[in-house]
């Protein structure tokens, strides 16, 4: 078969899962319900049109509102304040198809649900629930995350956005930057310190004086969603726009642990995309008379992709367990998202070669992954980081400082 027929063949998505183990077994009837759902929104809204936003670098607003719409935000929230009140493993399989899709797509919905409805609905006063809550889970606003600052990335105690109390109001100083959504966001819920150098979160609303979103350009990952700063001059916040439940630097930390929980299953969905686009290539690219999945060391490849992604599927859904009965600790999803995610990356490289030179196009999804992973192993936590923390579990011994 000629290229260009082998490309026209793996264009349409025909993706029908990747399950070796038969791990479905392992989920109720509604977990796969809820994934086909997700699946289907994705062949439909995503698949045909990734290549294009990503080549051009461009985030499709309208793509928010069907999140919405689908139930893609906050599925983990309460359905009284908009949610799906779902439990956490429908959480990782919607975040695994979506990104399965697009790790920008992924991070567009994760950032929403985990690091804006979540502190919102977990920290914040009825007040706020019900006054953010259902716009977030409908679409109809987009919320983004404030704690990583120019110079403190992974040591976010470090922060120096601060707020002064003025009597009526906060007055809020500082920047954010690498924030997803933060170009589109209706709303940013931002940490920063009091006057005591304690953590809090506010929310911050797009129309408040002296707030701004720069957005960062140029990027080679992650380039159907947006990323930008937050910048903070004298921005006066409203005494009620603060969290109440809970401050220190525990809080941010606590959402980071359910977005983190999301990626460890997303990155699953981007290397089965991978993986299954190298078999169906393999199967079809005729080399020396024959496919090239007659050769040892094509099978060797494949072979070890689809071992790496049942092991981090029955990690994910042993740690989706966990947190179900609540006995999920961070150092389990920083072992989880760090393994996946490193897998994907793998999986990605690997899927490429096999690929050959049409692995470098946009014909295939494998590049796109490819770059968008080398994000997704830096943020909430990079890949060393995770590491650290582990090995603070294993010895009592902290590498950090």
């Amino acid at each position: 078969m000629e290229s260009v027929e082998i490309r026209k063949s793996l264009k349409q998505d025909t993706f029908d899962g990747v399950d070796f183990l038969d791990i479905d077994n392992l989920l109720t009837d509604e977990h796969k319900l809820i994934r086909t759902s997700i699946r289907d929104f994705v062949k439909r809204e995503i698949s045909p049109y990734i290549e294009d936003w990503s080549q051009n670098a461009y985030f499709p607003t309208e793509i928010v509102k069907k999140f919405g719409d689908v139930g893609a935000f906050g599925p983990q929230i309460p359905e009284q304040y908009g949610g799906g009140g779902v439990d956490y493993i429908s959480y990782g399989l919607i975040m695994q198809e979506i990104e399965r899709g697009d790790s920008g797509m992924r991070s567009t919905a994760s950032v929403q649900g985990s690091l804006v409805m979540y502190p919102i609905y977990k920290f914040g006063s009825e007040e706020q629930r019900n006054k953010y809550l259902p716009k977030l889970a409908s679409g109809e606003m987009l919320g983004c995350f404030g704690l990583t600052e120019p110079d403190h990335g992974s040591n976010p105690s470090g922060m120096v956005t601060n707020f002064k109390d003025m009597g009526d109001h906060f007055l809020l100083n500082g920047a954010k930057m690498w924030i997803s959504n933060s170009p589109q966001a209706d709303i940013a819920v931002v940490w920063a310190k009091d006057e005591s150098g304690r953590i809090h979160g506010l929310i911050v609303e797009r129309g408040m004086e002296g707030f701004s979103t720069p957005e960062t350009h140029g990027k080679w990952s992650l380039r159907a969603s947006c990323t930008g700063e937050l910048v903070f001059d004298n921005v006066k916040v409203p005494k009620e726009n603060l969290l109440p439940g809970k401050s220190g630097l525990g809080a941010p930390l606590m959402c980071l642990d359910s977005a983190r929980f999301g990626i460890a299953w997303g990155a699953i969905g981007a290397a089965m995309d991978c993986y299954e686009s190298a078999r169906k290539y393999a199967a079809e690219r005729i080399q020396f008379g024959k496919p090239i999945a007659s050769f040892q060391l094509i099978q060797k490849k494949l072979s070890e992709m689809l071992t790496e992604i049942t092991k981090a599927q029955l990690l994910a859904w042993k740690v989706g367990k966990m947190m179900n009965e609540g006995k999920a600790k961070t150092v389990h999803i920083s072992m989880a998202k760090r393994n996946n995610v490193d897998m994907a990356l793998h999986v990605a490289r690997e899927a490429r070669q096999i690929h050959g030179g049409m692995g470098i196009t946009g014909e295939y999804p494998i590049m796109r992954h490819m770059m968008n992973l080398e994000s997704v192993i830096t943020y909430e936590g990079t890949h060393d980081i995770h590491l650290l923390i582990l090995g603070q579990e294993i010895t009592g011994i902290p590498a950090f400082v």
